[in-house]
């Protein structure tokens, strides 16, 4: 590796075709990247990985957090985790909230980290339990979909609603093929409301993509990320493992109708020309192709595959949390008229602490909620 000529601005690895930019996000990659079995171990030991779902625990999330705490917290720590995730058939073998329990899993692993520094973060429970899908997911028994308008206006009136508790730097986790609503949603909060905050939707499968890598380019998976395979079932098997069968695990393969090179698979690790949710119709749909609900090796799964790319994940959030509180302190936003077409006397007072004396709800803001 030491001869190697490395473009400027990035980092070497020990793979031919990695590199990681020079950057404190490419940075804290190529440390996962090259972390021993026992730093991964101590990371996720860190994040308290693996650990029950908090769905129900008092404090874990805003909703289930005693007021006076939160409040108390928010003074501290006003960055908001919103996972989001779906019921969707993961296969015989495991169950259809797994996309949920996954993004849950992380975002309450980021909370306890977080909490050991004296602050933690906030979580909302997830407020899309069903989501949307794209058309090749129609008519599979076990998913339940949403119209894509109404997860996106569902999703729209949460972020409205935690923005007026104070709650102005908004992180959504996905773990569902519904990317491209997750992204309305936010861009159409943007333009509808112009409130002045920090937004963010991170597909973290496709955030951490290189800790998805096949052997054969150095990674420790069999096959590619795809659905309800060897990834994601070594995912439950490290998280929920109760929650898997691996006796009804099955191994299948999607029906194409033109030769590979066109789309890529889940988490982009080609670079090919379009995503995989950039057509229809190539490919059979799901009921037809794989109505096992599988889609890739299942039987090929272990629970250590899935220890880097999650590690990467909780320090890739960890780090995105902390640049934005460094950025914008609790309390702050970014400068009313930089982001937003509205005027600092304008929003003056629906800036301020909720309930605190001068405070307006933004649902009375002059214009809101007018295209």
């Amino acid at each position: 590796m030491s001869d190697r000529k490395v473009p400027k601005g990035l980092l070497a690895t020990d793979q031919p075709d990695l590199f990681f930019e020079d950057n404190s996000v490419g940075r804290l990659k190529k440390e996962v990247w090259e972390a021993s079995d026992e730093e991964i171990d101590a990371i996720l030991d860190e994040y308290g990985i693996p650990s029950p779902i908090e769905w129900t625990k008092p404090g874990s999330y805003i909703q289930t957090t005693v007021r006076h705490d939160l409040v108390e917290n928010r003074r501290k720590n006003d960055v908001v985790f919103i996972p989001v995730g779906s019921t969707e058939l993961h296969g015989d073998h495991t169950v259809s909230a797994t996309d949920t329990f996954f993004v849950s899993a992380i975002v309450e692993g980021v909370r306890r980290y977080t909490a050991k520094r004296g602050a933690p973060c906030n979580l909302a429970l997830p407020p899309l339990m069903y989501g949307s899908h794209p058309y090749h997911h129609i008519g599979m028994p076990g998913t339940v979909i949403i119209r894509d308008e109404i997860s996106k206006e569902f999703l729209i009136d949460v972020m409205l609603g935690l923005w007026n508790d104070g709650f102005r730097k908004q992180i959504i986790v996905n773990n569902h093929g519904q990317l491209w609503v997750l992204e309305e949603a936010l861009h159409e909060f943007c333009k509808r409301y112009q409130l002045p905050g920090v937004y963010r939707v991170v597909d973290w499968h496709r955030a951490v993509r290189e800790f998805f890598r096949t052997k054969d380019r150095g990674g420790e998976w069999d096959t590619n990320f795809v659905h309800a395979d060897e990834s994601e079932t070594s995912l439950m098997l490290l998280l929920l493992p109760e929650m898997v069968k691996m006796e009804y695990a099955v191994d299948t393969e999607g029906k194409s109708y033109l030769p590979d090179g066109h789309f890529d698979k889940s988490v982009d690790p080609y670079g090919r020309p379009s995503r995989w949710s950039e057509g229809e119709g190539h490919a059979a749909i799901e009921i037809a192709g794989t109505p096992e609900g599988v889609v890739g090796k299942a039987t090929h799964s272990a629970a250590y595959k899935a220890k880097r790319p999650l590690a990467a994940i909780l320090r890739y959030l960890t780090l995105l949390h902390d640049q934005i509180l460094e950025a914008f302190p609790p309390g702050t936003v970014p400068p009313v008229e930089e982001v937003t077409l509205r005027t600092e006397a304008e929003m003056e007072p629906y800036l301020r602490e909720p309930l605190s004396p001068g405070w307006k709800p933004v649902y009375g803001l002059p214009k809101i909620g007018q295209q």
